[in-house]
């Protein structure tokens, strides 16, 4: 007999190509492999009006900022620990997450915990508020999104995969689906169909971007999935010359140079950012609303004072303050390299140290909200990938999360500014109103 004890919320997604802002309700349905079909959309805005009234939060979207960072932060180090216990530590590595994806899935989740593990969800983020107000943050921060203007496409899709004994409660789906516009589906989760039947989803809300995001059935006692899709592509307000490319050194810490294309304006006023020991960029979308930027730290290479330790000392605070005194100022030279990046790794023991430790402990978490099992639930797994890339037109960005559980500033320079982004630098997609960050990554 198949056990009960998992829980799997999977949020899938935030991804650079998609047009349309879009999510839905939809009947259960069984695992159908490659066949997979998904309903026709709606706008996700009008979805989550049905439960949780829109309403900004200036406390949910500053500690958005703080899990966003140190979101980074965490996986960078993990990354580069990583990458000394295999003995690759000299291969320079770059890092890449979506802390809008993550942030939102986990939301979902949270709506079925309780006790200690509720609290720990609120604290991590939304700073101690409650989840009617993360949820209507979500709802006003999601809706807000799907009015972009410019070139800007954006799409922001959920789904709750239920599996047929997993003992998801009503009210939980109901929270998913009318207050994050979730499709509801019901499947033997399984059975080796129902992975075909994720990756079709997936695929299909990033215009087959990530083809693949589940490479194998999950655990016989899982209870559910929850996915979050997230597609965006931006233009820049001020594209950059394609003539202008030019290919130059790229410093890497601890590593050989390499050559890269960069991208380069000339005699052209941007928005200069400039402290915390730091100089940077804003480079606005044509939506008029969500920017790219990039911050250098004025201390690498020269002294023992190192690019992580910088970003280590770094917080969301910081960061949202450089961006708010951003200040128009005319840029004689700058250069950034065209890249892509792209990053995946389990966010378990990551989140768990940022404060989510009940969660991923059995007999500790209280998802008792969520569903009726006689051990509980609990997450077991979070795996996240992201990927950019960045040219002279804007940028492309997509991540992805799974999440399983189981039961059981100075005046810059009047003479213009010169700023070549040649070593290791901080870089990110972020709402310029709120501060919150849709993508957040290092380029080492």
């Amino acid at each position: 007999m198949k056990r009960i004890p998992a829980l799997l919320p999977a949020c899938a997604l935030g991804l650079s190509l998609l047009a349309g802002c879009s999510g839905t309700s939809d009947p259960a349905f069984g695992p159908g492999g490659s066949s997979f079909t998904p309903p026709p959309l709606e706008p996700f805005a009008e979805l989550v009006s049905q439960a949780f009234l829109p309403a900004s939060s200036p406390r949910v979207e500053a500690a958005l900022a703080d899990f966003g960072l140190e979101l980074l932060k965490q996986t960078r180090t993990a990354s580069g620990e990583a990458a000394m216990s295999s003995g690759m530590s000299h291969i320079p590595f770059s890092t890449l997450v979506s802390p809008f994806s993550a942030a939102m899935a986990l939301s979902m989740t949270a709506n079925g915990a309780d006790g200690d593990t509720l609290a720990q969800f609120q604290a991590v983020l939304g700073d101690g508020a409650d989840m009617d107000e993360i949820n209507a943050a979500w709802a006003q921060l999601a809706g807000d999104c799907c009015t972009l203007g410019g070139s800007t496409r954006i799409n922001i899709a959920n789904s709750l995969w239920k599996d047929h004994n997993g003992g998801i409660y009503e009210e939980f789906a109901s929270k998913c689906q009318g207050g994050y516009g979730a499709q509801i589906y019901e499947a033997d989760l399984s059975d080796l169909r129902t992975v075909d039947d994720v990756n079709n989803w997936v695929s299909d809300k990033t215009s087959k971007l990530i083809p693949e995001i589940i490479d194998q059935p999950f655990q016989e006692d899982t209870a559910c999935v929850l996915v979050n899709a997230l597609y965006l592509k931006n233009k820049w307000e001020r594209e950059f010359d394609p003539l202008a490319t030019h290919e130059m050194d790229f410093r890497h810490a601890g590593g050989p140079d390499s050559r890269a294309e960069y991208l380069q304006h000339f005699d052209t006023e941007l928005s200069y950012l400039k402290g915390e020991g730091a100089q940077g960029v804003v480079l606005p979308y044509d939506d008029g609303r969500l920017a790219f930027f990039a911050l250098l730290p004025d201390v690498y290479p020269d002294c023992d004072y190192n690019f992580g330790e910088w970003l280590h000392n770094l917080d969301g605070e910081d960061l949202s303050r450089l961006t708010d005194f951003r200040e128009d100022t005319l840029f004689l030279r700058f250069a950034m390299p065209k890249f892509t990046a792209e990053w995946k790794g389990d966010l378990t023991g990551i989140l768990s140290q940022m404060g989510l430790e009940d969660a991923f402990l059995p007999g500790a978490a209280d998802f008792s909200n969520l569903g009726s099992s006689e051990v509980g639930y609990w997450i077991s797994e979070v795996i996240h990938a992201a990927k950019i890339e960045v040219n002279e037109r804007g940028t492309e960005a997509a991540a992805a999360t799974v999440v399983e559980a189981n039961s059981g500033g100075a005046e810059p320079p009047q003479e213009g500014v010169t700023l070549i982004l040649d070593r290791p630098f901080l870089y990110g997609i972020i709402d310029l109103q709120t501060g919150v960050p849709l993508f957040l990554g290092t380029y080492e």
